[in-house]
């Protein structure tokens, strides 16, 4: 009945507080979306190519690729010369049946875009010549089959961007940033305003002051999770393969790690400032290790580093289940760690309390 008290009281705090709610609620739909237009903008960018001596049907096939814009130069000096001053983003040089391709490289993603398009005309290329002497050494023209190519998706479609692809981390990470943030300064509010005090004075247990605090936000972050991931999938339109229940069981369970991470830090910390100084320091490490950096990238000691970050296993999670359908049993070990995230660190919690209690 205690931890009901103290929930129920900070539950009227909370909603008194218009701040905290917009920070819970409010400022995530607003990034997400925000995140959503910069990057689905950017995955429209045009790229700009130059081609010297290039043949015709590769330069018809280049311009056929979405968003390549093609610019024949007479020299490659005259190429170099549009790539110094910006006009162009790379440019193709045929020779002694070579292709050679120049970068700026100032945007990795539009050199990437320029190697794809060109070996996507090379290959239409080679396949209408082949077409072609096929038709020539054959006795009845009119039966030679047409060649269609033809693409398959697992996930999504041809509509498919980079956003999607870093959807599910982002919903992780913003429910654990958020969640952090506004449970950690609550109950640094409570120490500084004495409220902690007179409240550890009574015969009330430190565990049930946890559970209060543990109960009233993850109340609040069931409600944050259910509209964070319905904004993604209804309003933001990105595919889910498996199912919703699971997404959202693992973004609850990832936010009370959050809220069980913020009230840890909150009672070593003396002031709101010192607060906000902890934060690169727990959330920033959160943001590599969470999917958004390729894991198999990184060296060694990096990956065995991020085994220590509950973000990990709940971005992998997400992922597994919104783009390979994965259902309970493929994401049990990754909601077990959480789970254990979420003992350890409450246990530490109320030992923690111990220090503020006065015998």
């Amino acid at each position: 009945m205690k931890t009901l008290s103290i929930s129920s009281r900070i539950l009227k705090e909370i909603f008194r507080d218009k701040k905290t709610l917009a920070m819970i609620f409010i400022v995530p739909i607003i990034v997400m979306a925000l995140m959503s237009y910069v990057f689905k903008s950017y995955n429209n960018t045009d790229i700009n190519i130059g081609t010297v001596n290039v043949s015709q049907q590769v330069e018809t096939n280049l311009t056929k690729v979405k968003n390549v814009n093609i610019k024949e130069y007479k020299s490659e000096k005259d190429a170099e010369n549009a790539l110094h001053d910006n006009h162009i983003d790379s440019f193709i040089v045929y020779k002694n049946n070579d292709y050679k391709m120049v970068h700026a490289n100032i945007d990795a993603s539009k050199t990437s875009m320029t190697k794809a398009a060109l070996s996507s005309a090379l290959t239409q290329s080679s396949i209408k010549n082949m077409s072609a002497a096929l038709a020539k050494v054959s006795p009845v023209k009119q039966t030679q089959p047409k060649i269609h190519l033809s693409n398959e998706y697992k996930y999504g479609s041809n509509k498919t961007n980079f956003f999607d692809k870093m959807m599910p981390t982002l919903m992780a990470f913003f429910v654990f940033f958020f969640v952090f943030l506004t449970s950690g300064m609550a109950l640094l509010k409570e120490r500084t305003s004495g409220t902690l005090d007179r409240l550890l004075a009574t015969p009330v247990k430190r565990s049930e002051i946890i559970f209060g605090y543990s109960l009233s936000y993850g109340l609040m972050a069931v409600f944050q999770t259910v509209l964070i991931v319905l904004f993604t999938i209804k309003v933001l339109n990105i595919e889910v393969v498996g199912s919703i229940w699971l997404i959202l069981l693992t973004t609850f369970l990832l936010s009370l790690v959050a809220i069980a991470a913020g009230l840890l830090l909150s009672t070593f910390v003396k002031s709101e400032f010192q607060l906000m100084q902890f934060i690169p320091l727990v959330v920033i490490p959160q943001i590599f290790f969470s999917g958004l950096i390729p894991l198999d990238s990184l060296d060694t000691w990096a990956k065995v580093l991020s085994f220590i970050f509950p973000i990990k296993y709940a971005s992998e999670a997400i992922s597994n289940v919104m783009m390979r359908g994965f259902t309970f049993t493929g994401i049990g070990i990754d909601l077990v760690v959480i789970i254990l995230f979420i003992v350890v660190l409450t246990s530490v919690n109320i030992i923690g309390l111990k220090r503020y209690r006065k015998v």
